[in-house]
């Protein structure tokens, strides 16, 4: 009796043995199969920062050979002639000189282009972002705006030539120049404005409709004021788009060579200037020292949105 109470005992102690080693077994191979899953992970994991490195590091290298390709022609010619390049007229058959005639148009145009476009762009965001109800027609409209922002430049141009000057008698002018570089700045500024005054916070809102205030106080005197700074960044940036265009101030305000003083003068912008000393050659390093120039205004325009939104943010946080 005894000798089989042992069998039965070694047997089950066996039992237990292997049945522990399949369980040993069982939990290394899990192991090794989690370690190389990790180690899949990883993989993809560095692939991908790789990735994003060299797209980052690409996109900062083209910024930095355009912008140190541009100032090695043009700061010189600038630094040369200063102050007489920026503050003169230019002269004679290639235009030597300096370029303050489409300095002035460029900021007229699109100074007036902006005085055009925010308040259309400011009350129609305030529209979709509280008066509104989420449906088809704001779907669409927002669409509408997307689509009104891709449109490119010499399409505008095209239809500002069409509309502006041939059907409604505007002639070649700092005014039909700004109509159409105030279409290209509406989506730009509403769609900014709209995700400046979703990003207001609802309790400040709650708060002004407790002390009694109506819908239009609380917009006009709360909201608007909070998100103030970012509207402003998105205004500085597609004012820093229109700038730099070039089809539309081409085929709306025309080349002459002119001092604008009224909406209805004629002018030649920046762009335009610089595109045809280098396209005609007829004075290559006047179109180096023009590229230089603007290209210094979009960035200061550029920089200052970036340094607006990065105040506040820090106002916001504190």
């Amino acid at each position: 009796m005894s000798t089989k109470t042992n069998k039965n005992t070694q047997n089950a102690n066996a039992e237990q043995r292997k049945t522990g080693m399949q369980v040993l077994k069982e939990m290394k191979e899990q192991h090794r199969e989690s370690g190389s899953g990790l180690g899949r992970a990883h993989l993809n994991n560095r692939i991908a920062m790789g990735v994003l490195w060299g797209a980052t590091v690409i996109t900062i290298g083209l910024l930095a050979v355009i912008l140190i390709y541009v100032g090695y022609h043009g700061l010189g010619v600038v630094l040369q002639d200063f102050p007489r390049f920026i503050f003169t007229w230019p002269e004679g058959v290639n235009a030597e000189g300096g370029i303050w005639p489409t300095i002035v148009a460029t900021l007229y145009s699109t100074g007036l282009a902006m005085a055009i476009s925010t308040p259309i762009a400011v009350l129609a965001a305030v529209y979709l972002a509280e008066y509104a109800k989420q449906g088809r027609i704001v779907k669409t409209i927002r669409f509408a705006a997307d689509s009104l922002a891709s449109v490119p430049s010499i399409v505008m141009g095209l239809f500002g030539l069409a509309f502006f000057v041939e059907t409604l008698n505007i002639p070649l002018s700092m005014l039909a120049a700004s109509l159409g570089l105030s279409l290209l700045m509406l989506p730009i500024t509403m769609r900014a404005t709209e995700e400046a005054i979703r990003a207001v916070p609802r309790y400040i809102r709650w708060g002004s409709y407790g002390m009694g205030a109506t819908k239009w106080q609380t917009v006009s005197r709360v909201v608007l004021p909070t998100a103030t700074p970012r509207i402003i960044t998105g205004l500085i940036l597609s004012l820093a788009r229109a700038i730099g265009e070039t089809a539309v101030v081409f085929l709306t305000m025309g080349i002459a060579i002119n001092l604008p003083i009224i909406p209805t003068d004629s002018g030649r912008s920046m762009s335009v200037h610089l595109y045809l000393m280098a396209v005609e050659g007829i004075n290559l390093p006047s179109a180096y020292g023009t590229a230089f120039l603007l290209l210094l205004i979009i960035l200061a325009l550029n920089l200052s949105a970036r340094y607006i939104s990065k105040r506040y943010s820090r106002i916001d946080n504190a």
